[in-house]
């Protein structure tokens, strides 16, 4: 059974974070039953956990839930991650979240990337602050990051430019779950036989 979890860390209830990340949870999964593979998804809400999170940094240690979610993620086979835009970056509950997790733990995982934000012209956070974390925590982190403004959440089109880019991020993500530790073809040029045992029989 192939584990999703999803991180959101909307502040509000109902959020369009925690929407979006729903959404982006339900298309993983779907393009995960289309490949064949059975998937469960598990959503962390980051509001439930501010309280422990604040603890954390002046323990240094996770407790409760918030060991429980630290611990999914490191169990996870992917990772789905959602923060509103504050200030031209990532929410601070959000990074406060990553940092609780031990050095490694997000390495060579998959992991998709999304952001919400009342305009537009915020997109750019998803490639100018939320990759970069997560190329540095070592992620394997998909194409295609996927960004929602106020405005497309009113629309009634199934089909519009938001629905096609979840789908399309959470293609990636399956591919990338279905592709990890799989073992590739060996490589014919990584032992190369020697000159000499090339000629062979042809000296001379």
């Amino acid at each position: 059974m192939t584990s999703i979890v999803v991180i959101s860390a909307g502040n509000s209830v109902p959020s369009s974070t925690r929407i979006l990340a729903d959404s982006l949870g339900t298309a993983t999964q779907r393009r995960l039953t289309d490949l064949g593979q059975d998937s469960q998804v598990h959503v962390i809400e980051l509001r439930e956990l501010a309280h422990l999170l604040t603890d954390n940094v002046l323990t240094g240690f996770p407790t409760g839930a918030l060991a429980d979610a630290v611990r999914r993620v490191a169990e996870a086979d992917a990772v789905i991650a959602v923060s509103p835009v504050y200030t031209g970056s990532y929410s601070g509950l959000f990074k406060m979240f990553f940092d609780v997790l031990e050095d490694g733990t997000l390495e060579g995982k998959p992991v998709l990337i999304a952001a919400t934000a009342g305009t537009k012209r915020h997109s750019l956070v998803l490639e100018f602050a939320v990759r970069p974390l997560f190329a540095y925590l070592r992620a394997d982190v998909v194409p295609t990051a996927v960004f929602a403004a106020s405005s497309d959440f009113g629309s009634t089109d199934t089909a519009g430019p938001l629905s096609r880019r979840i789908d399309r991020a959470a293609g990636e993500l399956a591919d990338k779950v279905l592709r990890r530790g799989t073992t590739l073809p060996d490589d014919p040029f990584e032992n190369p036989t020697p000159f000499e045992d090339l000629l062979g029989n042809n000296q001379v």
